[in-house]
């Protein structure tokens, strides 16, 4: 004679646990109690719509081991809704557009004052304007910027964005700046010398940017007080250091926010 251990005695017939299986749609199951068969359709208030082959449809609760699947009861559960896609934010702080492509270039422009602010400017804000189709071209300097204005000739849907260094009041760029009245050109700008010193000093690890003597060409001087070599080697270290927005000014930000949407947001 068999004898049993206290566990069994205690626990009593071991209960058979019903699998839960996703009501996905197309899933077919069979309510045993109508001997209905039919592929999901769709779940409405805490029901299952089956469909048979005839194209019958019938309503049954989600009730538990209230189906068989394959012969075998199964308990019917919502499927877990899919996980949403994590946002990508860009250099800028916006959205990253997925699987973009590339859009025809808008008519309007932005124009910067060199090579250097060109390049920066792409590193931070380049996925937004190639999302909204804007070209980014360096000027060479304020110096000429009525007669480029004039040469480009504007319009409602030729629009101008022009980003100025050092645009502070009674300086040379500010009268230049003055002088341009045309509703479809936007001059912005920041109170830096040049481009470089809207890079926060920590993003390239000093504490501020040297004071550079007046008379002096200002990179060549920063690169003589922090011994960075050359200014193109100084504007690669500067460059390099720049992963977003959280490394460059407010004013810079600010300045070339304005100008995309200027260039981009349909006008009345």
């Amino acid at each position: 004679m068999r004898s049993h251990s206290y566990d069994d005695v205690l626990s009593g017939p071991r209960k058979r646990k019903i699998p839960e299986v996703a009501a996905e749609a197309g899933l077919v199951v069979e309510e045993p109690g109508s001997g209905f068969c039919g592929a999901v359709v769709r779940l409405e208030y805490g029901n299952v719509v089956l469909e048979d082959r005839r194209g019958k449809h019938r309503v049954f609760p989600l009730s538990p081991a209230g189906f068989l699947l394959e012969g075998k009861p199964v308990t019917l559960v919502p499927p877990k809704a899919a996980a949403k896609p994590a946002r990508t934010i860009s250099a800028s702080g916006s959205v990253k557009v997925q699987g973009l492509k590339a859009r025809t270039a808008r008519d309007s422009r932005i124009w910067v004052e060199g090579k250097h602010d060109a390049e920066l400017v792409e590193r931070v804000w380049g996925h937004d304007l190639r999302v909204e189709g804007v070209v980014v071209e360096p000027l060479d300097g304020v110096d000429v910027l009525a007669e480029r204005i004039e040469e480009f000739g504007t319009g409602r849907e030729r629009r101008l964005g022009v980003l100025v260094d050092h645009l502070v009041p009674n300086s040379k760029e500010s009268r230049l700046v003055d002088a341009i009245h045309d509703d479809n050109v936007l001059v912005t700008g920041h109170p830096y010398v040049d481009i470089w010193q809207a890079v926060k000093p920590a993003a390239v690890g000093i504490r501020a940017w040297p004071e550079v003597p007046r008379g002096q060409p200002w990179k060549e001087g920063v690169c003589t007080a922090l011994g960075w070599g050359e200014p193109y080697e100084g504007w690669q270290r500067v460059l390099g250091a720049v992963s977003g927005f959280r490394d460059l000014e407010t004013p810079l930000l600010g300045a070339v926010e304005r100008l995309i949407d200027f260039v981009t947001v349909p006008r009345d």
